[in-house]
């Protein structure tokens, strides 16, 4: 039989001769401090020091989680603000939604990565060959959550630190949420326009009055491009429900087995709106916002279309998927506020999107448009 080991005597501080009690536990416990802020970051240090190793205590459990969530739904209503009714997104109207008018010919293009609804006008520009005419500022999401200018994406016109420090600079000032794109009249110190359609628009017909060969926005399929758009608005990969979201992307896949694109064989405007959320899907919609289901690469058709946008020259030069990554997971911290990036999936690097997509042979016929544009 196992003898019974003896019990540990208790731990003795010997405290040096002629040192006072008193003074001896006030050096032990000034030891004990200085080990635990030696060793350890801040918090840590002080957690240790309130409650050991055990657990928090709950009320303090119970009052951080509910504080913490008081202060995610105020945050989101601004930042991702809902219908009261259904909880879906509702994405806040542009201040500047139309062209109004003429604008000047000294026109600035403000982007920011990140964002799909700005990705649009800068493929748009690229796709038209338009980069020479439209100069362009990058923005980044700051720290608050504003569109910023950095010493490496700086401010091309004005040299300012926030995009709604441009906006200001209108006659008439600015209130409201400054928003990317932005497209800007620098010679009428006015904003044209802060929506992505009707940039994309305007921009078609900057590029047609250039005698430009490839046509985003055709006349006769502009019927066609505003349903196709208007259908990629609502069923944004973030904002729909699970079930409406997986029906579309299933409805798109079905449609797109037998057309090269969604108005045939021309690529046009609806296609720029569609890529932009589907290049984000497995990067971003998939993982943050639980769109889990499936996953782009698992719907053939719709990846190697991806694939086929994705190719056109120029087009991946406007496809950063670092940015577009920090700018959702590191800026968005209600929705991850540790802070985390996942590694990119596989589906969405170089590599993947450029195998052969083999949609050419949805081509009805040879010597289309986009192929006369120099567009393959």
């Amino acid at each position: 039989m196992w003898a019974t080991p003896p019990q540990p005597l208790p731990l003795q501080l010997r405290r040096p001769p002629g040192l006072p009690p008193r003074l001896f536990l006030t050096r032990h416990r000034s030891s004990r401090l200085n080990r635990i802020a030696a060793s350890q970051d801040p918090l840590t240090a002080l957690s240790r020091l309130l409650w050991g190793r055990a657990l928090p205590p709950a009320q303090l459990v119970l009052a951080v989680r509910h504080g913490w969530t008081a202060a995610w739904q105020l945050l989101m209503r601004q930042l991702a603000p809902s219908d009261p009714e259904t909880g879906a997104f509702t994405r806040t109207p542009s201040g500047f939604p139309t062209v109004v008018g003429t604008p000047s010919s000294r026109l600035h293009l403000y982007v920011g990565l990140p964002c799909p609804w700005a990705h649009r006008a800068l493929v748009v520009r690229a796709l038209l060959g338009l980069e020479a005419r439209l100069p362009v500022s990058v923005a980044v999401p700051g720290d608050d959550g504003a569109w910023s200018f950095t010493p490496d994406n700086p401010d091309g016109l004005y040299g300012k630190r926030k995009l709604r420090e441009v906006y200001a600079v209108r006659s008439g000032g600015f209130e409201g949420r400054a928003s990317v794109p932005m497209l800007w009249d620098a010679e009428r110190r006015e904003v044209v326009c802060n929506e992505s359609i009707e940039i994309s628009k305007f921009l078609c017909g900057l590029a047609n009055a250039d005698g430009g060969g490839l046509d985003l926005w055709p006349p006769e399929l502009r019927q066609d491009i505003d349903r196709w758009c208007g259908f990629a608005q609502s069923q944004e990969a973030y904002d729909a429900a699970a079930s409406e979201l997986f029906g579309a992307l299933d409805r798109l896949e079905a449609h797109l087995g037998g057309c090269r694109y969604l108005c045939g064989d021309r690529l046009t405007l609806a296609d720029v709106c569609l890529f932009t959320t589907l290049i984000r899907f497995d990067l971003v919609y998939n993982t943050l916002f639980r769109c889990t289901r499936r996953k782009l690469g698992e719907y053939p058709g719709l990846h190697a279309y991806t694939r086929d946008i994705y190719q056109m020259p120029k087009v991946a030069e406007t496809c950063d998927m670092e940015a577009i990554m920090a700018g959702y997971f590191k800026t968005l911290f209600p929705l991850n506020p540790g802070g985390i990036q996942p590694l990119p999936p596989a589906s969405c690097d170089s590599e993947s999107l450029l195998r052969p997509h083999g949609r050419e042979a949805l081509s009805s016929a040879a010597g289309t448009p986009l192929q006369a544009a120099g567009v393959s």
